[in-house]
């Protein structure tokens, strides 16, 4: 695969970002794509390993030596028809997945992994460029109905692989347009929603139906979808934001990230944010409680607003900068990672509990904190005080919101509230109802998302027609 001696010849080398000073003070993407020499180079440095364990960390099992050897080659079309057998929207993931495959590349044993991540979204950004990524409707229709409960990337890609089997598939989407989190929670400066909006033309195409506005359970009865199609599955995600139920709590300035990052999608979207206060940044200074991939989408999102100062609080103790590979390589590693909003112009804190708010008529204005040990304990005068105008809550989620359909449907949960299904036939308690995605196994990744929208399809397709030949 590749050059035989790539490795050894050529250096990593990857995207690299705007300034700083730039790109704070819009929305648009930012990365600086290599050029197609560049990329034909890292693509050679893949190493023909014996055993590939890029595949290992591949949720959605990319064949990744196959297409980087074929980038390498010259052959773009055909590494984008190879790319696109195992990953309906590389485009998405090229972009905004943490790239496990490149933790478990064999070149990371000395930091040096190959560019995956970067090569696969230029193979799908020159697919569409070319015009090779192009709508695949079914030659035969099945004439069985299957309803999709959820637009988010679990849900897009079962709705695309059951609509290319040949079964008229309806989307049932609540908000206005499809992507879920990759629209209404990833903010624009790391995916553009133009990018969504293409699949969804290419998805219509195929035959899929989208009904926006259709928050099922709510103003569509789940008796009525589940009577009216042949299978349903449900995508429709963990929403349940995980709460700080400390005193103060009921000050107001204090949100959920999922309450802040959707009101400037929609700005910059053009689209309304709802009869909803407007939750902005600007001339604060703003706390982040939960130091994952949610906290710095707010920080960066909080930058551009204007706050004054913005601060990340993170119970779990600062990871080293570096992993130990003997102990953790091929597997995702802990370590401290820097995203392109840290680098903007935030502070962090680790170790940090926070144990009250405090606030002047009826308003946050504060924070009191102690540093806390291995165990989560207090550390005895430790305690500090933080400045706060606006308080964001990214401690992740807990289950999907189980009031409304869930409850109405009667479907069996598991220990942790999330549907209980498995990931073999991802049948739910319910007859021809079927749980994929953060749905069904918890706040995760993109890719993950799409890897169980992708097996979810195929169980369905079983389910109807008895066989199958859409892939796992």
């Amino acid at each position: 695969m590749g050059k035989v001696t790539g490795f050894l010849e050529i250096d990593r080398r990857d995207r690299r970002y705007g300034p700083a000073g730039d790109r704070v003070r819009h929305y648009r993407e930012f990365v600086i794509p290599l050029s197609e020499e560049a990329n034909r180079d890292q693509a050679a440095r893949c190493m023909n390993c014996g055993i590939p364990y890029c595949h290992n960390g591949c949720p959605v099992n990319n064949q990744i030596p196959d297409w980087n050897d074929l980038v390498y080659r010259g052959d773009w079309e055909e590494a984008s028809r190879n790319l696109h057998t195992t990953n309906n929207f590389p485009e998405f993931t090229g972009r905004v997945c943490p790239a496990p495959c490149e933790a478990s590349c064999t070149l990371n044993l000395e930091d040096t992994p190959v560019t995956i991540k970067t090569i696969e979204c230029a193979i799908a950004d020159r697919g569409f460029k070319e015009g090779w990524i192009k709508s695949e409707p079914p030659k035969v229709k099945t004439g069985k109905k299957v309803a999709v409960i959820g637009g988010g990337p679990a849900g897009l890609a079962a709705a695309q692989q059951l609509a290319r089997a040949g079964h008229d598939v309806h989307l049932y989407e609540k908000f206005q347009k499809a992507g879920g989190l990759l629209r209404y929670g990833i903010p624009d400066f790391k995916m553009e929603k133009h990018l969504i909006d293409r699949r969804v033309k290419q998805m219509e195409g195929e035959g899929v139906t989208f009904h926006y506005g259709q928050h099922v359970g709510e103003n569509l009865p789940i008796e009525v979808v589940v009577d009216g199609h042949d299978a349903v599955i449900l995508t429709g995600g963990a929403e349940k934001g995980r709460d700080l139920p400390v005193p103060g709590r009921d000050l107001s300035g204090i949100h959920f990230a999922m309450e802040f990052l959707p009101q400037q999608n929609r700005r910059v979207s053009d689209e309304p944010i709802g009869n909803v206060a407007p939750i902005l940044a600007g001339g604060k200074h703003v706390i982040v409680i939960g130091g994952g991939d949610t906290g710095s989408d707010c920080i960066g999102t909080s930058v551009r607003q204007g706050a004054l100062s913005v601060t990340q609080l993170e119970i779990m103790p600062e990871p080293p900068i570096k992993e130990n590979k003997d102990m953790t390589w091929p597997n995702w590693p802990l370590k401290l990672r820097t995203s392109s909003s840290h680098e903007e112009g935030a502070s962090r804190e680790f170790a940090v509990l926070t144990q009250e708010f405090t606030g002047a008529n009826g308003q946050v204005r504060g924070l009191k904190c102690v540093r806390v040990d291995e165990k989560f304990k207090a550390v005895p005068g430790s305690e500090f005080t933080l400045r706060a105008d606006l308080v964001l809550l990214a401690m992740g989620f807990v289950s999907p919101v189980q009031e409304g359909m869930l409850k109405a449907l009667g479907v069996s949960l598991d220990p942790r509230g999330n549907v209980a299904a498995d990931t073999r036939a991802y049948k739910s308690s319910v007859d021809k109802v079927f749980a994929a995605g953060d749905m069904r196994r918890g706040q995760s990744l993109v890719v993950w998302a799409i890897r169980e929208g992708r097996q979810a399809a195929h169980a369905v397709d079983k389910f109807l027609m008895g066989s199958t030949n859409l892939p796992r």
